[in-house]
């Protein structure tokens, strides 16, 4: 089928460690610029390589011209731009676009973009959201009008339907799901930049954490934190000169079907299969070539159910699938090996590129403490929204 070819990659990337509180406040632009400069640096490349850039929607100093802010700031004159608007998804989304643009001629050398705003808040625009955004809402909206005013606010409730219809259609143990969240902090012990790092859980630690909505309990749910991440993404001929083993990406795919819950087709069956579906009929490889699975992980759920529907394994077979292997660095299926959202920590739009980010160190052989003996090839899951935007990759190494 008609898609990437293989003839770009990521070379270089940063990431700043999660944290529930930041400890600098900086400014967006500030933000995007030292990030920039510390992937460019880690790709071996100089700010003059640039002429692409791929952003989030978060500028606090451009609500719109989002690109144009960022290339005036960084001195970049670009022939590609793009803002990516697709929550959890949009680190994914980001690389393939990037890798895409490289191919069709329109640019040599990509930088994405991502943070959580942590900038000082100005009360006059954080009075305005409130008025128009209730919860994920906004004023005008079907969610404002059907769903909120009901108890139907943001993601946990949503994700909490899905995992009890998902207990319904199939049957599902509670342990199943804590499993999940146990091996992806033992990950996360060997990851310096972890917010839980030096904070190992049981399985009894996970089914005693207090229930917050039926069954999703305290430790199967992301905690938001702040942080930034960015990927160099180059041509073939500059990624062959690279420092670092390139991870090139060779498939991917998109599908979304709704925005709310709601008005989902199926709790059960996500976009998430003709996403994945896509990605590897592109790349041309079997999900038994796969090394690493880096897989969004909001919610325990949201694992289980990416496991199901990106093919490597059937409908209703992930609870056994989870029982019966050892998804941790060390283990026969390596997943989220950084430690996944949950344990690594949920910093917004950065949160998601984590997935992207460590399948690339991974492949380059850079996962320090957590590297696998192999890793040639990663497929990675940027979920955005309830279930609702899916975006799917295949990276491999040379």
């Amino acid at each position: 089928m008609a898609g990437l070819r293989g003839e770009a990659a990521i070379v270089g990337s940063a990431e700043w460690a999660p944290k529930r509180k930041p400890d600098k406040l900086w400014m967006g632009l500030e933000a995007y610029a030292e990030l920039a400069r510390m992937a460019l640096e880690d790709a071996g490349l100089k700010a003059s390589d640039v002429d692409g850039v791929i952003t989030g929607t978060n500028l606090m100093e451009a609500r719109m011209l989002v690109p144009s802010a960022i290339a005036e700031y960084l001195g970049i004159r670009a022939n590609f731009f793009d803002v990516v608007d697709l929550g959890g998804a949009t680190g994914a989304a980001m690389a393939w676009r990037a890798a895409a643009a490289i191919e069709a001629g329109m640019c040599e050398t990509v930088v994405c973009l991502v943070q959580t705003q942590m900038s000082p808040p100005d009360p006059r625009v954080e009075q305005a959201a409130v008025a128009r955004d209730w919860g994920g809402g906004i004023w005008g909206s079907p969610q404002a009008e059907f769903e909120i005013p009901f108890g139907h606010v943001q993601g946990t409730y949503g994700y909490a339907m899905i995992a009890n219809r998902y207990r319904y259609e199939f049957g599902l143990k509670e342990e199943q799901l804590a499993k999940i969240a146990v091996e992806q902090r033992f990950n996360a012990q060997q990851h310096p930049k972890a917010v839980f790092r030096g904070q190992p859980i049981t399985l009894d630690d996970v089914m005693n954490s207090p229930m917050i909505c039926d069954p999703l309990k305290l430790l199967e749910i992301v905690m938001p934190c702040f942080g930034g991440a960015a990927l160099v993404i180059t041509s073939k001929e500059k990624a062959r000169q690279s420092k670092n083993r390139p991870a090139w990406i060779i498939g991917a795919g998109e599908h979304l079907t709704h925005r709310s819950v709601t008005y989902e087709p199926d709790f059960t069956h996500s976009p998430i299969k003709p996403s994945a579906d896509r990605a590897f009929a592109m790349s041309g490889l079997k999900r038994s070539e796969i090394d690493l699975a880096s897989l969004y992980d909001c919610y325990t759920i949201t694992v289980l159910l990416t496991i199901e529907d990106a093919g490597f394994c059937d409908k209703g077979e992930g609870p056994r699938f989870v029982d019966e292997h050892n998804m941790t660095y060390l283990g026969d299926w390596p997943m989220n090996t950084h430690g996944g959202q949950l344990s690594f920590g949920q910093s917004g739009l950065a949160g998601g590129m984590s997935h992207v980010t460590e399948a690339y160190l991974q492949i380059a052989g850079r996962a320090e403490g957590r590297q696998l003996a192999k890793c040639d090839t990663a497929f990675v899951n940027g979920n955005g929204g309830i279930m609702s935007e899916q975006v799917s990759l295949i990276l491999r190494g040379d």
